[in-house]
Order: structure tokens, then C-alpha cells, then sequence
């Protein structure tokens, strides 16, 4: 059909679908080429293939009806989106007549082409006729362009895409000639030479997967060259690392080369994010074939705990998003990897993420999943291993629940059952270790037992089982003393011995298991044999294992065992050198977790002071280190509290250690040991408050950036774990707590290396602590098993030891109970009636303890009549009123014998260290103000009514000058929240209501308010550097707790550790009524000098209360006067 000149055919092409290519490669896009005569054509855009084999364009082409009566369309394949060569692979090929173009009319109309794999191709097009000039000119595209590059690559196609099809290998052999002449003509600086790379080592990759060609390794390395010639920011980029993949992938299956599966792992990496959604490529990267075949290949063993084997494992994770039907076997695997470097080098990051990885895989596992007791059971083992590295009893506990709950998922008959029998004995054995319940050890017993039927001879895991029944029978004998069980014990250990082959990664546990069971049992036999081949056991234990291998310590503990035990017996000195130089290994050993050392130092204290060994010293100043480096990773002081408590039998050893080294005649160590060991909680709490003057002015950039980051590691640890339920949640806080932790030490690191800074934040030497004695000597009353006595610290000058030989630990213990008998009893007794049982005790203490000291006051140092002195008391000496000691006695010219408090003025403070930071942070002071708190009516079960609040806080108000800003904080204003802001807002706080000390969780004690509770928590967050003074007219805020007796932690100490540089506190229970005569005299003294133009001083408050005590005798019982103590400066 013709047309006239002035007639036009336009045709919007729009989309196309059932789009295959022949050869199976993959396109970088799509375009419909139009082929109007041998001269001229039309190019639609290239547009990317979707996942669902369509493309849309929307071009529109205007073509003129002139030059001939019919066109082609092709729609062919692209496999470069930027520069092509050649026309790319045809995928279909039809020709049609202008009349048929046009009898569709304005309606779009399908075209449809030869069936490629199974399925035919088709366009939509749409067509209509415009008129036009005579000459208007053709709107087509470019020019029909010959080239032998061209021909030679689109011929490559050609037979490529037969070969594929038709499969004969003539085929492959023409196309790889064809693609090789280009690549021939293509030289390292041609643009075209990665396309010609590409389409050559596909031809050959094809080949390979057919067994058609043998070489693989000439067509990797041709797609590496092209990958190499195409930067990260090339349009073709993408499709060069999936030809590498494939390639990669292709040599690994055929080869099974692992290095190849890994790149091919790195490689997906890279191009997963650079592949959209929807798109051709990704379906097939992602797809069985494509990573999902990597991520299988590289989720299976063996475990590579190196850095090289955990970077491929996170990379499987990385390529495995949530939702990912692989991902939980991805993070299975990488916990594996980075559990077992843990267990190589002990490092708590990696037992950290291995938790974090295994509770994603919890949680992606629904109840019933297939594999949901595996990951249970995983999980519950890392807790394990957590906490016996760091001793947090919640990870234990939970260890346990999992363990149970995967147990109940695999009942009688199922395959693993084995696995969790052997798991939760294991942890209920530990769980007996901590918590001393006979019935876990017990259960645990029964547990392996039933696991060892389960597991006959020949069973792959019997020897773990034996092992594990051995242990538990260990510890009964240790406990029950049954010697049936620790013979079979020993037996079973040599059995499960016998079954692991030389190799084995666990032999060296039962090697050091087995050497201390022969060890318990040359005790009770003494023959020689079992303490020799125990110690053999352990040496071949040791040599087993790797310079850092975490468990060197127990190989080191159960050597020093062995030594100690034939010392015990034979008495050989060389033995007793050998055990301690064991202990002082395993105390060193740097990847074992701190509990188990701080247990081990501990038994070499032991053993020092049973055996009289000069290390002795030594062994006490590595635990206080031990010890504080493992509470320095709490971030709260809630856990720090009860991570020192779950140490309880050693918490003798601060007095202990002092009474060592006064033993040594070393007094100032002594100072410092019972200082370090007694003021961990409070040093470690404070040290993010350090003042830091000096150091701004050595080097201010260094002092800027120690604060900042003491600000962002006390926001962590305001935000710690202790207050989220959520346990990945509060695993994550603590890991960022830590991160923070290690560059606030490193700046840490930095002050030191400054000459005047070398001691900075490090526990204190002598001279440091001697400062606290600036304004009067500071008595530190030790009380220990092995001896008690007194040491005074003098102004100046080496310190005083006063030897209290007729007190014993025992007789003060006793002391301590008498007192608080009496106390209880004078409750009832009326106020006129004399307290004979009080006065009783107060001249014991008189003559016994503080007699020796005022004698060596008076004589030793010249101490002038009502100096002042302070009370450090520490153990049992804590409990008795120190200050209050009283001859009763009348001398025969008819006078008084003088008291304690006749002769000085006694302050307490918790440690010396509190007393020095609170005399430099006397150097800030601000105008006074002072608050009255009170609150007589708290809420219902919150305590009775106290009925003199009111008229005490009214008592106070009067008496406080005038030059003082003044405010009253009382009955529905005195909140938690409204006494919290008094306290921070003013210098001086007089507070009255209940006071509670909480003796088993003393940072819960508290003062309560109308609301919620004070607590002591509350008021250690607050700092408060301004503050001066604070009158505790409240019960119970100056006594300790029962589990750490010799860390002072209680209300009055936290108030002085928030800033409060002088504070009145109260030893027992304050009769309200009563104590407004004490109160009234105390500010009545405090205060007198006032009205001369004098201003308010904090520092005389225990001159003050002095003279209050001694002026209400008459009006106030004993106890009543007593219960009042000064605390600070």
C-alpha cells in the first residue's frame, strides 16, 4: 500500500513481556530496535528487564510511509547500559506491512514473536497518522552503523544463543572464535575491551557448565579483568560482580574451592544494594541459584574462629536482611564462629555479640519451628559461658529456663534429648557452685545419668557425658564426703580420658578434672601415686592449650592443687613455692574472666595465711585489683553492690589485709590496703566526679575531654541494664556502657602519662591518704581473725600502731549484739531510769578499745584537750558507738574520769578518701541557703505518724540566721521529686521524717517522703558539689549493710558522697520527741556566733553537736544522746 508525501505513521511503543533471553544471560536491559530499510532504524531506549520477565517503555517513534511498503521489529537483549557493542542478542524478529500497522487504528495492539524457552515474547504498540509537509524530515534515529567489531560481537551472539539452545558445542567453539577476534582488537586501553572480556568468558562459562570446556580459571580471570575496568560508580558495575559470582560459584561447585565460595559471599555484599527491587537481576541473585546457594554453601562447617573466618560469617549475615528465610542459620553460624574465638581468647565483646546473635535466632524461630530447641539450647550455653566469665547471676538463672524449656521440646525419644540432659546438669551444677543447693547437685546427678543411657559405647558423645556425671560426683563427694562418689568419679574420668583421641579440643578439661579428683583423693589416702599423677595430668594439660587460652587458669589452679596438697602432707618447702607460683599464673592470666581469678587469689590468701608464706601481702593487693577491675565493668552501683557480695566469704579480707601487713610492720600499706579494699563502692561511684582543676590547667584539652566522656559514662549507667526488662535490650546497654568505658579509661591512660597526673585515679598511697588527718589524727580501728588493733593517722609523720590485745574479733562480734540488745530494751525503759546495761558496755569499750588509743593520743602525739579526731571503724567495730565510750568512773579527789567526748571532738568518716574529697570540695563555696524538709504524715503502710515534724522543722526555721536564705520543704510539697530539688538547690538541709536502712540492699535504704521513697540511689545520682551541710534527724542513716559490712553504705555516707561536706546522722532508732532537744541544742551552738558578723561554718557541727550532747543530759536518755554521730569534715 502507498502513500502519499504528506502522510505519517507515529508509534508509541509501550511495553513488552514474556521477555527470555536465549543464551539464559542476564541483561543489563531491553530496547526495540525498528528497521525502516538497510539504511535506516529506530532505538527505543534500554530499559531494565523486571523480575516478572517485562519491560515498559512509552517511546514514541515518527516514522515515514515513504520509504518502503514494510519494517521489522526486533527486540533484543543489552549487555552493557553503557557504551554497547554491537546490537546486542536478539530475542524475537517479525515483519509487518504499513497496512497492518495501521488497521488497529488509535488502540494499542500486541505483537507477538517466536517462542523463546517455552514462551513467546510480545510487544504492545499503539499506532495513528499524523499529516505532514512534503518536507518535514523522518524522525529517525541513527544510522544503521557496520563495523567488524560490531558484526563479529553480534555473530558471537548469534551463536551463543544457539548453542544454548540447540547445545552442540560447534556452536560454543564459533561463538568463543567470534568473541575472541573482538577481544583481540579490543587493547587494554579500548572502551570496549570489559564487554568483549564479558562476552567471551560467559561463551566459556557455559561451556565449562556443560562439561563442554575444562578451563574455569582463565574465564574467572577474565571476568575479574573486566570487574577491574569498571569502577564502583559504572552503569555496568552491577552486572560485572554477578559475572564474577557466577564464575566463582560455577569453579566452587565443580572444584570445591572454598576461597572461591567466600568471594562469592564478599562479592554478593557489594551487589545486593546495587541491584533495585523489582528488577530481573535480583530475582535471579537472590534467588536458590544465586546467593541463597551461597549463603547455604557457607552455613555449614567447620567453625573458623579466625578474624578472616567471623568477617565471612557477618558477611553471610549481612546478605541475609530480616525476613530472610536463612537468616537465623546465618546468625547461627556466625554466633559459632565468634563464640569459639571467645573460648580461645576470653574477650567479653565476643561472648556479648554471640548472646546477641543467638537471641535474634531465638526470635525468629516461632514455637514449633523446627529447629527452636537448637536455638534455645545454643542461646542458654552462651549464658553459660557469660557467666562464668563474669558471675551476673541473671544470666545464670535464665540459662537454666531455656535449658528446662528445650528440654521439655525434646522429650523421651527425641534425637537430642541426649544434648539437653548432659546442657542443664551442666548448669545446675554451676548453679549449685553459687547457690549451694544440695537438690541441683543432686538433679544434676540424675541428669547425666540418664544422658549416659542414651549414649552407649560407640556413641560419638559418651566421653562428654562421662565427663560431665564425673563432675557432678566430684562436687557431691567435695560437699557429702561420700567417697563411693568420688571413686567413680575418678573412674568415670578415665574412661571418658580414654575415648577422646590426643587431638581432642576438650581434652584438657578432663585432664585437670581428673588430676583434681586424684588430688581430694590423696588427702584422704596420702598415696603418693594419685598427687604424681595428678600433677603429670596437669602438665600435659597445660602444654595442650595456647599461651592465652582462657583455660590455662583452671590447668594452673588444679597444678597448684597438687602442690599444695603433697606440701599439706610431705611438707616439702619446694611444694608450697611451686603451689604459690601457680596461684600468681592463674591470677595473671589475662583471658579468664574476673570472678574465677578473684576465687583464685582468694584460695591463695588462704593458703598464704594457713602456711605462713611471705606473699601473703601480694595475693590481698591482687585481689583488691582483681576485684575492682570487675566491678569497674558494672555499670551501676546496684550491680557493683551485689557483684561484691557474690564474693561474701572474702568480704573479712580488707581488715585481713591490713592486719597482714601491721603483722609485717608495714603500717602505711596497711592504710592503703584496708582503704582500697573498704572504699571500692564509694571510688568507683566517685571517680566520675573527680575534680579536675589542676589538670585544666596543665592541659585543658585533655581535662575537656575527660569530663565529656565522664558525663556520657554516667548517662550509660544511669540508663544501665538494672532498670530494662527487656534482656537483648539491657545486653545492648551494657555493651555501649563498656564501649564508653574503654575510651574514658584510655583518656584515663593519657593523664597518667603526665608526670603530675601518674597517680591520677589510682587508689591512693599513704601520703595521699594522709591528708585527711590535716586537721586532726584519724583512727582506723581494724577488726580482723587475725588480730585487732587501732592505727592512727597523725598530721604528719609516719602512723601509730595501738596493739588492742584483749579484744578479739569474736568478743566484738559479741559486743556488737550486747549493744544492740540494749538499745532495744532502753526503747522502753522510761527517760529518768538509768540505762545500767549501756553503761556496762560503754566502759568496756572504754577500757578495751578506746583507752589504749587516747593514751598514745595524749602521750604519743601531744594531742591538745578537745581536738578533733575521727572514727574510721571498720568490720564489727562498725556496729559499736565508738564515741560514746565512757569510763563511768569518779576519781578519788570526788571528779568525773573524762570521756571520750570530754576529751575531743569525734567525727566519723567512712574512709579517708571521702574525707580528702570532701575538704577539696570545701574550696567551692557559695552563699548559704537553707532548707528544712519534713514530712510527719507519709502514706498509708509508709510508717506512723511522727508528731513533732512539724514543730521541728518550725524549731529549726527560727534558729537558723537570718542572713540565710530559708525555706521550709513539708507535707504534701515534701515528695521524692520536691525533696530531691530542695537538696540540690540548697547548701544546707536539716531533714525529719523516717529514715529506713535497707541491711541486705542498702542502696534501696531510704527517707520517706509523701510519695514515693528517697532513696539512697536517688541522692548518690545527684552531685551536688556546693553542698555543706545536712542534719539526718531521721533513723537509721548512718549504719552499713549486712552483706558488704565493710563498705559504708548508708543514707548519710550518700550524702556526703553527693557533696554534702558535713553531716549529723543517726546510729539506730531516733525517738522524734526527744531528739528536738538535741536538735534545739545543736543549732542553738552551731549558730551562736553568728550575731557577731561571723558566717555559717559546716565545720563546726561536731563541735556543735559536742556541746548539744553534753547540754541535754539532763533532758535526754543516753541512748537518745548517743544515736547523734558527725560524719565528714
Amino acid at each position: 500500500m502507498s502513500f502519499s508525501a504528506s502522510i505519517t505513521s507515529v508509534g508509541p511503543v509501550v511495553s513488552g513481556k514474556n521477555i527470555r533471553i536465549p543464551s539464559q544471560r542476564i541483561p543489563t536491559g531491553i530496547h526495540v530496535s525498528i528497521n525502516v530499510d538497510s539504511r535506516r532504524r529506530w532505538k527505543s531506549a534500554l530499559k531494565v528487564l523486571s523480575s516478572e520477565e517485562s519491560v515498559v517503555w512509552g517511546d514514541t517513534v515518527t516514522l515515514s510511509s515513504r520509504a518502503s511498503h514494510v519494517f521489522s521489529v526486533e527486540i533484543r537483549a543489552s549487555y552493557e547500559a553503557d557504551r554497547m557493542l554491537g546490537n546486542g542478542e536478539l530475542i524475537g524478529k517479525l515483519q509487518m506491512s504499513w497496512d497492518e500497522l495501521l488497521s488497529h487504528g488509535n488502540k494499542p495492539f500486541d505483537l507477538s514473536f517466536s517462542r523463546v524457552r517455552g514462551v513467546r515474547p510480545s510487544l504492545t504498540l499503539k499506532a495513528a497518522i499524523v499529516h505532514a509537509c512534503d518536507n518535514q524530515n523522518d524522525a529517525l534515529s541513527d544510522s544503521l552503523v557496520d563495523c567488524e567489531l560490531s558484526r563479529e560481537t553480534d555473530a558471537g551472539h548469534a551463536r551463543f544463543a544457539k548453542y544454548v539452545t540447540r547445545k552442540r558445542v560447534s556452536h560454543l567453539n564459533h561463538a568463543v572464535q567470534h568473541f575472541q577476534l573482538v577481544l583481540d582488537q579490543c587493547p587494554v586501553s579500548h572502551p570496549d575491551r570489559a564487554t568483549a572480556l564479558t562476552n567471551l568468558a560467559w561463551a566459556r562459562l557455559r561451556g565449562f557448565i556443560r562439561n563442554d570446556l575444562e578451563d574455569i580459571d582463565v574465564t574467572t580471570s577474565l571476568f575479574r579483568e573486566a570487574l577491574a575496568l569498571r569502577s564502583e560508580h559504572h552503569l555496568d558495575y552491577s552486572s560485572s560482580l554477578f559475572n564474577l559470582t557466577e564464575a566463582l560459584t560455577w569453579r566452587y561447585i565443580k572444584k570445591s574451592t572454598d576461597t572461591d565460595i567466600r568471594e562469592a559471599a564478599h562479592l554478593y555484599r557489594e551487589l545486593l544494594p546495587l541491584c533495585p527491587d523489582g528488577t530481573y537481576l535480583r530475582s535471579i541473585a537472590v534467588g536458590e541459584n544465586g546467593v541463597d546457594y551461597v549463603i547455604d554453601e557457607c552455613n555449614k562447617p567447620p567453625v573458623d574462629a579466625s578474624d578472616e573466618g567471623i568477617h565471612l560469617r557477618r558477611v553471610v549475615v549481612e546478605i541475609c536482611p530480616l525476613g530472610h528465610q536463612l537468616r537465623h542459620d546465618a546468625l547461627h553460624w556466625l554466633a559459632q564462629a565468634v563464640e569459639a574465638r571467645f573460648e580461645q581468647c576470653g574477650s567479653i565483646d565476643d561472648i556479648d555479640e554471640t548472646i546477641q546473635l543467638r537471641r535474634e535466632a531465638v526470635s525468629l524461630c516461632p514455637e514449633g519451628h523446627a529447629y527452636c530447641d537448637t536455638y534455645l539450647n545454643n542461646l542458654a550455653l552462651s549464658l553459660m559461658s557469660r557467666f562464668d566469665h563474669q558471675g551476673k547471676p541473671n544470666d545464670l538463672d535464665e540459662a537454666i529456663s531455656l535449658h528446662e524449656e528445650a528440654l521439655r521440646l525434646r522429650p523421651v525419644g527425641h534425637e537430642s534429648r541426649d544434648f539437653s540432659l548432659d546442657n542443664l546438669g551442666g548448669a545446675l551444677i554451676t548453679h549449685f557452685n553459687t547457690r549451694g543447693d544440695i537438690d541441683d547437685i543432686t538433679r544434676a546427678v540424675s541428669l547425666h545419668r540418664e544422658a549416659l543411657t542414651l549414649r552407649p559405647s560407640g556413641h560419638p558423645h559418651r566421653d562428654t557425658t562421662l565427663g560431665s556425671l564425673a563432675v557432678a560426683l566430684d562436687i557431691r563427694y567435695d560437699n557429702l564426703h561420700v567417697i563411693e562418689d568420688l571413686n567413680e568419679a575418678i573412674y568415670q574420668y578415665r574412661e571418658s580420658l580414654q575415648l577422646k583421641q590426643l587431638d581432642h579440643p576438650e581434652r584438657h578439661v578432663t585432664l585437670f578434672n581428673l588430676s583434681s579428683a586424684l588430688c581430694s583423693r590423696f588427702t584422704q589416702t596420702q598415696e603418693n601415686e594419685d598427687v604424681d599423677e595428678a600433677i603429670t595430668l596437669c602438665q600435659e594439660s597445660l602444654a595442650l592449650l595456647s599461651l592465652l587460652h582462657p583455660d590455662r587458669y583452671f590447668s594452673y589452679m588444679r597444678l597448684q592443687q597438687a602442690y599444695l596438697s603433697r606440701y599439706q602432707i610431705l611438707h616439702h618447702p619446694a611444694d608450697l613455692s611451686l603451689a604459690i607460683d601457680k596461684f600468681r599464673l592463674a591470677s595473671q592470666h589475662p583471658t579468664q574472666g574476673f570472678p574465677q581469678r578473684i576465687v583464685g587469689v582468694y584460695n591463695w590468701i588462704v593458703a598464704t595465711e594457713q602456711h605462713g608464706h611471705g606473699s601473703a601481702l601480694e595475693a590481698y593487693s591482687t585481689f583488691f585489683e582483681l576485684l575492682d577491675a570487675h566491678l569497674a565493668t558494672r555499670s551501676s552501683a546496684t550491680s557493683r553492690r551485689e557483684a561484691a557480695a557474690s564474693f561474701h566469704y572474702a568480704r573479712t579480707l580488707p581488715v585481713d589485709a591490713a592486719s597482714c601487713a601491721i603483722r609485717c610492720d608495714n603500717l602505711p600499706h596497711a592504710i592503703e590496703l584496708v582503704e582500697q579494699g573498704r572504699g571500692q563502692q564509694w571510688s568507683l561511684a566517685s571517680r566520675l566526679r573527680t575534680p579536675v582543676e589542676d589538670l585544666e590547667s596543665a592541659n585543658p584539652t585533655l581535662a575537656h575531654n575527660y569530663l565529656e566522656l565522664s558525663k556520657l559514662v554516667s548517662n550509660a549507667a544511669q540508663n544501665n541494664s538494672a532498670t530494662i526488662t527487656n534482656r537483648a535490650a539491657a545486653d545492648r546497654a551494657e555493651t555501649e556502657y563498656r564501649r564508653l568505658t574503654r575510651q574514658w579509661e584510655a583518656v584515663v591512660a593519657e593523664i597518667r602519662d603526665i608526670r603530675a597526673f601518674s597517680r591520677f585515679l589510682l587508689p591512693p598511697l599513704y601520703e595521699g591518704l594522709q591528708a585527711a588527718a590535716r586537721q586532726g589524727p584519724v583512727i582506723i580501728l581494724i577488726a580482723s581473725e587475725y588480730s585487732c588493733s587501732a592505727i592512727i593517722v597523725p598530721p604528719s609523720g609516719d602512723p601509730h600502731n595501738v596493739p588492742l590485745p584483749s579484744v578479739t574479733l569474736a568478743e566484738l562480734t559479741n559486743l556488737k549484739d550486747r549493744f544492740a540488745r540494749a538499745i532495744r530494751h532502753a526503747r522502753i525503759m522510761g527517760p529518768k531510769v538509768r540505762r545500767n546495761d549501756l553503761i556496762v558496755l560503754l566502759r568496756t569499750v572504754w577500757d578495751t578499745i578506746m583507752l589504749p588509743i587516747v593514751n598514745v593520743l595524749q602521750h604519743g602525739l601531744k594531742l591538745k584537750f578537745l581536738s578533733r579526731i575521727w572514727l574510721c571503724p571498720t568490720a564489727a567495730f562498725m556496729s559499736i558507738p565508738l564515741h560514746a565510750a565512757h569510763p563511768f568512773k569518779t576519781n578519788a579527789d570526788g571528779s568525773k574520769e573524762p570521756c571520750l567526748e570530754d576529751l575531743y571532738i569525734c567525727s566519723y568518716t567512712p574512709t579517708l578518701s571521702a574525707l580528702v574529697r570532701s575538704r577539696q570540695l570545701m574550696k567551692k563555696r557559695v552563699a548559704p541557703s537553707f532548707v528544712t524538709i519534713g514530712q510527719g504524715k507519709p502514706g498509708t503502710g509508709k510508717g506512723k505518724e511522727l508528731l513533732a515534724v512539724d514543730s521541728e522543722l518550725e524549731l529549726v526555721h527560727k534558729l537558723v540566721p537570718t542572713t540565710a536564705n530559708r525555706t521550709t520543704v513539708s507535707g504534701d510539697a515534701a515528695t521524692r521529686a520536691g525533696a530531691l530539688e530542695a537538696l540540690q538547690q540548697n547548701t544546707w538541709v536539716h531533714l525529719a521524717c523516717h529514715g529506713k536502712q535497707d541491711r541486705t540492699q542498702p542502696y534501696h535504704s531510704h527517707f520517706v517522703m509523701r510519695d514515693e521513697h528517697l532513696t539512697l540511689l536517688d541522692i548518690m545520682e545527684k552531685d551536688i558539689p556546693h553542698a555543706e551541710f545536712a542534719f539526718l534527724s531521721a533513723c537509721h542513716t548512718a549504719v552499713g549493710d549486712e552483706e558488704t559490712p565493710d563498705e559504708v553504705i548508708h543514707l548519710a555516707a550518700g550524702l556526703q558522697f553527693s557533696g554534702f561536706k558535713s553531716v549529723i546522722g543517726t546510729l539506730w532508732e531516733v525517738d522524734d520527741s526527744v531528739a528536738q532537744h538535741v536538735v534545739e541544742a545543736f543549732y542553738k551552738n552551731m549558730f551562736k556566733d553568728l550575731e557577731d558578723g561571723g558566717v555559717m561554718d559546716c565545720t563546726k557541727a561536731a563541735w556543735a553537736l559536742n556541746r548539744a550532747t553534753h547540754s541535754v543530759k539532763t533532758k535526754v536518755p543516753l541512748e537518745q544522746r548517743m544515736v547523734f554521730v558527725h560524719i565528714g569534715v
